[in-house]
């Protein structure tokens, strides 16, 4: 009996521990992945074919909010249905789930972004909300569970019936209705409807939207209900209000939620940005406090600021770098993820090796306006040290001798404790265009250390495998698992696994255009940059006169050349002499729409991406070709091969089955509807 009990009280200490608001010493790595107007790259197909890869070096997804909202495209922000409805811009309800489970089985838990701040009605309404049923409960939302105050008091004043819930307990919310969290009725809706997120669609946590919105005490009372073992707040403010914040989530004694370290994003914009005092990074954040910094989300950009005037514009890598070394839990965003694959995922095997988790210490090893040096404590006497501005090894008691350097780019340079006694590959897991090799080394203490791998997948032992030297290298040709360790008295350790993949890339055409009329402009300029640097333009850049037109509009437009897998191009758009222009667009990769937006942000106009819109009208498409060509290979619209055709096969003919989407076939753009 006494046995029992033991096991009851552990098994309840173990949820207890999940309920308090994010894991005690959790080592794992989150995507944010989407972007704002993402409706491609986030589909939860597409999302889901690249499971293999992301579950590589994420443990955490955080996907846009899923139910249907009130208009269509969405980005979930303007939310109507939790339980009933699961059709969104990013797919159906049998692809969000096949995309969780997916997720699930890779060892990817997948956050949900929840938006309970506000609640839209239904179309033509200000007070009307559907019906919707779960677990034989019928649940809505009424007028007295919107906030009195709704909208600064139009709602009261223009809606068909007036709101009479109490006063908002937080900031209000001009753009749908605010919900009123002192009310029993709501409370009960927003219970079930997490309950539903975790227990039937299978989400491992929440991203809660707009916390500043609502008192902390009901994100405090949700999830002690509902025992998430993820939870993280978008509150944007200073550090004393954020660790308020958290500390407002308490309830029966326990933190209930993470939240962002905006601070430590204000702190990388200050220095990246303008490449200035490096020792800034040092300054006053969640990570920086050893209370907190296990509740630390850390981010270098999101979807709301990547578009606006909080966006990191400079050091990109670099302030990757930096967040993935050090404790909190870092949270990579999309756009960074795929333009800077390759260094971000050296940097995250390296954090793994390492074992730094969210409550790792660190010591600072310089603190100079040309340099910010820090060694994070990982597991075991494991670390990483990270050099932010100068890469020179600083005048330091931490030896340069005891550290192999993972990577290194513009500003910033990563370094693994050699105790780590792993094996290194300078090329990670991946797809690549050609031909490569991967040099291998020893990150040991040990001298003279010898390794041994193999290319087939098979467990690499001393009676199997090819034994070779420390900095030995390895020709990959084709697709290829490779598998290598340090061999030791006999015995291997430390053993890695890289699995690579070879495929031909067809170079091809990318077409962006832009529409000026929200803003009047008589002319335009491309200003361009980015990718293998053959697209870089002085500023303002080229002088763009071609145009066409489409659905009524006057479009620019100009073409470029992408060479590989990972080149891209990045614009400013302007006219006259680079005045006014437009913020930034980057990692352009397929043809694109784009509409200069009336709207600015620091000075710059904000600029639409209306691809879906228009998309039928890229002249270069063709659809409903029964032309049979010579090369009917179908590639990616970013180059990849899809699938191999006969000769003669029809461009209609070799897209027949695929998803739709835009295509290479025979040297042509085709639209597979």
């Amino acid at each position: 009996m006494k046995k029992i009990f033991t096991t009851c009280i552990s098994v309840l200490a173990a949820m207890a521990a999940m309920a308090q608001g994010w894991p005690s010493k959790y080592g794992g790595v989150m995507l944010q992945g989407f972007y704002w107007d993402s409706y491609a790259d986030t589909q939860w197909s597409n999302l889901e074919r690249q499971a293999d890869e992301l579950a590589e070096f994420f443990r955490l997804v955080w996907i846009p909010q899923s139910g249907k909202s009130a208009s269509d495209p969405s980005m979930g922000y303007n939310d109507l249905y939790w339980f009933n409805d699961y059709t969104s811009s990013f797919g159906n309800e049998e692809q969000l789930r096949s995309m969780i489970s997916t997720f699930r089985q890779k060892g990817l838990g997948t956050i949900a972004d929840v938006v309970i701040n506000h609640r839209s009605s239904l179309a033509g309404t200000w007070m009307s909300f559907p019906e919707e049923t779960y677990k034989g409960v019928t649940y809505t939302m009424l007028p007295s569970d919107i906030c009195s105050n709704d909208d600064g008091g139009k709602a009261a004043a223009q809606a068909e019936v007036k709101p009479t819930g109490a006063y908002d307990t937080g900031d209000d919310f001009d753009g749908a209705r605010d919900i009123d969290h002192t009310s029993a009725n709501a409370q009960a809706v927003i219970k079930a409807y997490l309950d539903f997120l975790l227990n039937d669609l299978g989400y491992a946590g929440f991203r809660y939207d707009m916390v500043k919105g609502y008192a902390p005490t009901y994100t405090g009372m949700y999830n002690a209900a509902a025992k998430p073992e993820f939870s993280v707040g978008e509150y944007w403010d200073g550090t004393q209000k954020i660790q308020n914040w958290i500390d407002g989530t308490t309830t029966d004694g326990a933190v209930q939620s993470a939240a962002f370290d905006f601070p430590m994003k204000y702190l990388l914009n200050d220095c990246c940005n303008q490449g200035g005092n490096w020792s800034t990074l040092a300054g006053s954040s969640l990570t920086a406090s050893p209370s907190y910094r296990r509740y630390a989300v850390t981010f270098v950009d999101n979807h709301d600021t990547y578009r606006d005037q909080n966006a990191l514009t400079g050091n990109i890598a670099a302030a990757n770098a930096f967040i993935l070394a050090m404790p909190g839990t870092p949270c990579v965003f999309l756009p960074h993820w795929q333009a800077y694959k390759p260094e971000l995922k050296q940097m995250i095997y390296a954090r793994y090796a390492a074992g730094i988790n969210n409550e790792s210490t660190y010591e600072t090893m310089a603190r100079l306006p040309e340099q910010y040096a820090v060694k994070v404590n990982g597991a075991g006497g494991k670390s990483v040290v990270v050099l932010m501005g100068s890469t020179q090894w600083p005048r330091s008691t931490v030896d340069e001798g005891d550290y192999f350097q993972v990577e290194a780019g513009d500003n910033y340079a990563y370094y693994l404790s050699r105790n780590s006694e792993t094996v290194w590959a300078d090329m990670p897991s991946g797809t690549y265009d050609n031909a490569f090799v991967v040099k291998l080394n020893a990150v040991t203490t040990a001298g003279g250390a010898q390794l041994v791998y193999t290319t087939d997948g098979t467990e690499p032992t001393a009676a199997n495998g090819t034994t070779a030297a420390d900095g030995s290298t390895v020709g990959i040709t084709g697709d290829t698992t490779l598998k290598v360790g340090m061999l030791v008295g006999g015995a291997v350790t430390g053993v890695i696994t890289r699995t690579y993949k070879v495929a031909k890339f067809e170079p091809h055409d990318i077409t962006v255009y832009v529409n000026a009329d929200n803003v009047g402009w008589g002319n335009m300029n491309y200003h361009t940059w980015g990718g293998d640097n053959t697209h870089n333009t002085d500023w303002p850049g080229t002088r763009v006169a071609a145009t066409t037109v489409i659905d009524g509009k006057t479009w620019y437009h100009n073409t470029y050349r992408l060479n590989s897998s990972t080149d891209y191009v990045s614009f400013v758009f302007s006219t006259n002499s680079g005045s006014p222009q437009t913020v930034d667009v980057v990692n352009v990769k397929t043809d694109k729409f784009y509409e200069i937006s009336a709207t600015q942000s620091n000075g710059k106009y904000l600029v639409d991406d209306v691809t879906d819109q228009h998309a039928t009208g890229i002249g270069t498409v063709t659809a409903g070709n029964t032309a049979a060509t010579a090369d009917a290979d179908v590639y990616t619209i970013d180059g990849r091969l899809v699938r191999r055709c006969a000769e003669g096969t029809t461009p209609d003919e070799a897209v027949d089955g695929l998803a739709k989407g835009i295509y290479i076939v025979g040297g042509k753009k085709v639209l597979k509807k």
